[in-house]
């Protein structure tokens, strides 16, 4: 519970990703618990079939989008730690977007005429959260400058949300 303590401080830039060591069961947790929000969170959107193919896509391009970069960077042995820290944090993330989901829903209920607003601007805000922690994590691990991990962090979620979407499209 103390790792997982620890890597819900790097959400609010409180931990170190670089001190952090994911043991193998639970990065393999992680993987499972990011499939199944996302699968909730895209079922919510679309059904639960397409929300499923969505989901493993981008699990996909995460994976390998991780692992081509370390692979230029020379520093492979690095995978389970960086994708481990980007995952946890994009759990919580996806949590929140369910909740977020969920007062859509009672907004509506209520009849709430700028309901659609207010999900627009959580959704604003819930991704530039998620750029900014990846970001983050890039930035700690590679001792980058804040631009470049901010770049990279967005061709992260372009590569791993992007293509599976323009997939689904097609």
């Amino acid at each position: 519970m103390s790792l997982l303590s620890s890597y819900l401080k790097l959400c609010w830039f409180k931990s170190d990703p670089t001190d952090l060591m994911p043991s193998r069961n639970f990065s393999y947790n992680c993987i499972i618990f990011y499939l199944i929000s996302g699968i909730i969170v895209e079922g919510l959107i679309a059904d639960f079939a397409d929300g499923t193919l969505e989901v493993s896509l981008r699990t996909i391009m995460a994976f390998s989008s991780v692992a081509t970069f370390l692979f230029f960077q020379k520093n492979i042995l690095l995978f389970q730690r960086v994708f481990t820290a980007i995952f946890v944090c994009e759990n919580f993330i996806m949590t929140l977007a369910i909740l977020c989901e969920v007062l859509d829903v009672v907004l509506i209920k209520m009849h709430y005429e700028y309901h659609e607003y207010v999900g627009i601007g959580l959704a604003v805000f819930l991704v530039s959260w998620y750029l900014a922690i990846v970001a983050y994590i890039l930035r700690r691990f590679f001792k980058y400058d804040v631009s470049k991990s901010v770049t990279l962090a967005f061709c992260y979620f372009i590569l791993t949300y992007g293509i599976p979407m323009l997939f689904m499209d097609i």
